[in-house]
């Protein structure tokens, strides 16, 4: 990247065990067990704390969107975000999914927020030209 980039934070974690492990992160507030999908062991796994972490970001990004149209994002927003592991003959792979609730706003200018959100959300940007995603209006 040739930009200069200015670093705004740093999440930091220590993870042991892979997919049957657990990850802390460095400030303590993240102290999850980890667990292959679709098991029976405790804990979560990396696509569900990917999905989580979009989600959460994405709707950061609408808010960015809305403010600039000068629209008020309803109270009872939400985004539902499913992440599939892929498997083929060349490996694993990710695909995405986001179902969007922006209830009270019309269609319109409700594609327009999620449309922007997805070329400014920062979860977007890395998942672009990398992975099928697909951005629903529910």
């Amino acid at each position: 990247m040739s930009e200069n980039l200015k670093v705004l934070y740093t999440g930091k974690t220590h993870t042991t065990g892979g997919r049957d492990g657990a990850s802390h992160s460095s400030d303590g507030r993240l102290d999850v067990k980890l667990s292959p999908p679709g098991s029976t062991g405790q804990g979560t796994n990396p696509e569900q704390l990917f999905a989580a972490g979009w989600s959460a970001c994405f709707i950061g990004a609408m808010g960015f969107a809305a403010s600039s149209l000068k629209v008020a994002l309803p109270t009872d927003l939400a985004v539902d975000t499913e992440v599939d592991l892929c498997g083929s003959t060349g490996g694993y792979s990710l695909q995405a999914r986001l179902y969007v609730k922006l209830p009270g706003i019309d269609h319109e200018t409700a594609r327009a927020i999620v449309d922007a959100a997805h070329q400014t959300c920062p979860y977007s940007k890395a998942t672009r030209a990398n992975i099928n995603v697909t951005i629903n209006l529910v």
